[in-house]
């Protein structure tokens, strides 16, 4: 069980875990070594998480997650097998963490007096400068 916080642990068996060869500097041992780790995660199937939570967290994944609702985290910063391993529930566990977080509701508010002030007279300049952009009217004497 990887506990996220105190009402959700996700079972080690919704997490996939795959190792890949990493890309990048390490000579030959890049091409024996399949350190990298991609982690998949099924969103969309999980008991383990709440309707709301599940929305968020596929909100959060953006394109790390796919049509199908699955997230995908590939983990290649450390040279071993482990600690990317270690980084990638890491990072799932910071996601999972993040979406059950509530937002906040927004209370609208009513603007200030001193705000509506502002604002009047912002727009009385503007339509005083405006006026004198216009060409004088001409008169009928002439």
């Amino acid at each position: 069980m990887i506990r996220v916080n105190r009402g959700i642990s996700l079972d080690d068996s919704e997490i996939a875990l795959e190792f890949i060869r990493s890309s990048g500097p390490g000579g030959q041992n890049v091409n024996k070594v399949a350190t990298a780790v991609r982690l998949t995660f099924d969103i969309s199937r999980s008991p383990s998480l709440q309707a709301d939570v599940r929305e968020r967290l596929l909100l959060l994944a953006g394109k790390r997650a796919g049509a199908d609702g699955v997230l995908a985290i590939v983990a290649r910063r450390h040279r071993t097998q482990e600690a990317n391993r270690r980084d990638a529930v890491e990072r799932l566990v910071d996601l999972v963490r993040r979406a059950a977080e509530r937002p906040r509701e927004r209370r609208s508010t009513k603007p200030t007096a001193a705000s509506k002030r502002r604002r009047l007279e912002s727009k009385r300049l503007r339509a005083k400068m405006k006026a004198g952009r216009r060409a004088a009217p001409e008169s009928e004497d002439a």
